[in-house]
Order: structure tokens, then C-alpha cells, then sequence
């Protein structure tokens, strides 16, 4: 049978003291960082470096299309019907029923027209040369969809920038050179909602 040798057990306990001290140690630093990263402010302090508006428009060209459908369900605009008797292949019809092949005009957007400008510059619509065909004819343009967005650029001390669209009213209040707190996730993605 082996004798035990209380010899060593200072040292053993030593060892394990000084192992327990570095443990707390790196604990005790790293802690406090951590605090601060979970449970600190959010976001960061930036200054409002440029207020620009764009305002957009859809273009939209009147084009000739072709289409396939149940001859009951064509478009009221449809011409140039060809008509054939066929089964439907998702047998949601209970016979044989008339499949139709059309053309039509319609209206789809061709380009965006586009104008910015700045907060010392008065919002303006753009006004794009626009084709023109007689009445009927594929080819004619005319004016779609309007837009307009206000952008605020941001800027932290280190140099990061941020781009928010924003309300018309949070435009008008918020001023170039001004500073604030701009709420940022951890992720560094900005929450451009909360700045109003």
C-alpha cells in the first residue's frame, strides 16, 4: 500500500491559488467591457453633414404585347384573337374550351426620370422629353409614378457614414452641422426610424 506524502500539498495549493487569482483577474477585466457593450448606449454620436431630395418619376411606354388565356378571360382591350378548342392541362374545366392567343396594348415603365438637389435648392419635379405617337400607336411615353425621398448623410467622429431617408417634417427640423445620437445595432446597421 502507497504512502501519502503531504510534502507537496503547499505547493499543489499554491499552484491552484495562483491559477483561481489569474482566473478572477481576466474575469475582472473582461467583465467590465463586456458591461459596457451589452448594457451601454446605443448608437453613436454623429453630426448631420448633407441634406439632399430626389425626386423621381416613372416613365412609361405604351408597347405592344402578346398574350395567351381562356377565351372568357381575355382582356377587354385584346385584338388580333386567334381562337382554338383545347383541354385545359390543370383540368380545372370540366370540357374541352376555347383557348385564345392576343395582343394588346399596355402601358409599362420604360425609365426613371430623376432630379436632387440639396437643402439650399427648392424641390422640383423632373421634366423629361417625352416621345409622342398618333393615338393608338405603340411608342408613346407618358408620365408614371412620382416619388420624392429625403436623405439625411451622418458621419460618426471615426469617420463611418450613414444614409437615412426620413420624413419631410424630420427633414425640415433637422439641420446641417447639427449632432446627435443616432440609434445603431450592434451590427452597425442604423435605425434611420428614430431620428425623428
Amino acid at each position: 500500500m502507497a504512502r501519502l506524502d503531504n510534502r507537496g500539498m503547499p505547493m499543489l495549493a499554491a499552484a491552484l491559488r495562483s491559477r483561481l487569482t489569474l482566473a478572477w483577474l481576466g474575469l475582472a477585466l473582461t467583465l467590465p467591457p463586456l458591461a459596457w457593450w451589452v448594457f451601454g448606449p446605443t448608437g453613436f454620436a454623429v453630426e448631420i453633414v448633407q441634406r439632399r431630395w430626389h425626386a423621381d418619376i416613372e416613365v412609361e411606354r405604351l408597347r405592344l404585347e402578346a398574350g395567351t388565356d381562356w377565351c372568357d378571360e381575355l382582356p377587354a382591350e385584346a385584338f388580333d384573337v386567334t381562337r382554338r378548342v383545347i383541354a385545359d392541362p390543370h383540368g380545372r374545366r370540366a370540357g374541352p374550351a376555347e383557348h385564345c392567343r392576343y395582343r394588346l396594348l399596355a402601358w409599362r415603365r420604360q425609365w426613371i426620370a430623376r432630379e436632387d438637389g440639396d437643402a439650399a435648392s427648392v424641390v422640383r419635379w423632373p421634366s423629361p422629353p417625352l416621345r409622342v405617337e398618333p393615338p393608338g400607336q405603340p411608342g408613346s411615353e407618358r408620365l408614371g409614378r412620382r416619388e420624392l425621398h429625403y436623405e439625411l448623410q451622418l458621419r460618426n467622429g471615426s469617420g463611418q457614414v450613414w444614409t437615412c431617408r426620413t420624413t419631410p417634417d424630420t427633414w425640415q427640423r433637422l439641420q446641417t452641422g447639427q449632432r446627435l445620437r443616432m440609434p445603431v445595432d450592434r451590427w452597425g446597421t442604423a435605425d434611420c426610424g428614430l431620428l425623428g
